[in-house]
């Protein structure tokens, strides 16, 4: 078993990579208009810039979730009423999906981050329709998912897992640059949608991305 593997995250975890997230995805705003502006509608990295501040400003204005879930479930509902186009919807399912894994649990370990993360998965695709191989933000999802349960299974800290998540989302968004996308609007492309990333893949990835740097940062 790894070394540390007994360490678990709580809710300052949460808090702090929704933070980290924010942050991220501000610095990285306008490489998502530029990469949906190429197959979409340009509007990426603007709605989750606006959700994502807006959770900032209720964190900032005080609210305080005693409870991972309860953080979770913050951001799922600040991002479903603030973020337009499918970006809100469809993050604000994860995270909601990922609160309701965690039910009232304080301490988040190993196994509960592969299990929310697969319920965020799974949230994303209930709400999308999409599957591994439609140019969307599920072809990093998925492999996060698959990467976070072996790595749990074989013991790895929570950190370990968070880790194994990201690394494998980042090769899944990278992945979807020769896909042609069966979902969405890059769909109404057809071919011509080969050759661009999905934004949704690339944010996913940041955004997990984000819950690695956070956990370092709450250990």
């Amino acid at each position: 078993m790894a070394e540390g593997s007994t360490t678990t995250l709580t809710s300052a975890w949460v808090i702090g990579w929704l933070r980290e997230s924010a942050k991220v995805v501000g610095e990285h705003r306008q490489e998502l208009i530029d990469l949906d502006r190429a197959i979409g509608d340009a509007d990426h990295g603007e709605n989750l810039d606006r959700g994502f501040s807006a959770l900032m400003k209720k964190l900032d204005d005080g609210e305080r979730p005693a409870t991972p879930a309860a953080a979770l479930k913050l951001a799922a509902m600040t991002l479903m009423s603030s973020v337009g186009g499918a970006a809100g919807p469809l993050y604000g399912t994860a995270f909601l999906r990922a609160a309701a894994s965690l039910g009232d649990t304080e301490q988040v370990g190993p196994n509960e981050i592969a299990a929310l993360l697969r319920a965020a998965r799974d949230g994303v695709v209930a709400r999308g329709k999409a599957e591994s191989g439609d140019k969307t933000m599920v072809d990093a999802w998925t492999p996060a998912v698959e990467a976070a349960d072996t790595a749990a299974g074989a013991g790895a800290s929570a950190v370990e897992v968070l880790a194994a998540a990201a690394n494998a989302a980042h090769a899944g968004a990278a992945a979807t640059e020769p896909l042609i996308a069966r979902k969405g609007r890059a769909s109404y492309l057809g071919e011509r949608s080969a050759g661009h990333l999905d934004p949704g893949a690339v944010s996913t990835r940041l955004i997990l991305q984000a819950a690695v740097d956070a956990a370092g940062d709450h250990l």
